[in-house]
């Protein structure tokens, strides 16, 4: 069985540790119709738009 020669301090191991836990950012995209931008694969959140993939989702009240 290996075992390791020296002990691994706990900084040595959180840094190790600490990069898979990265945070990303959502993918971003501008709408078609207000140009504005939005998460891919949702509505977009413009109250005067509310469309998603080139149709509108919800009326927009007048």
């Amino acid at each position: 069985m290996i075992c390791p020669k020296r002990k691994t301090s706990k900084a040595r191991r959180d840094k190790r540790r600490r990069q898979t836990w990265k945070i990303s950012m959502p993918n971003l995209i501008t709408c078609s119709k207000c140009g504005q931008l939005a998460q891919s694969h949702r509505m977009c959140k413009n109250k005067d738009c509310r469309t998603y993939n080139g149709r509108e989702v919800l009326k927009v009240a007048e």
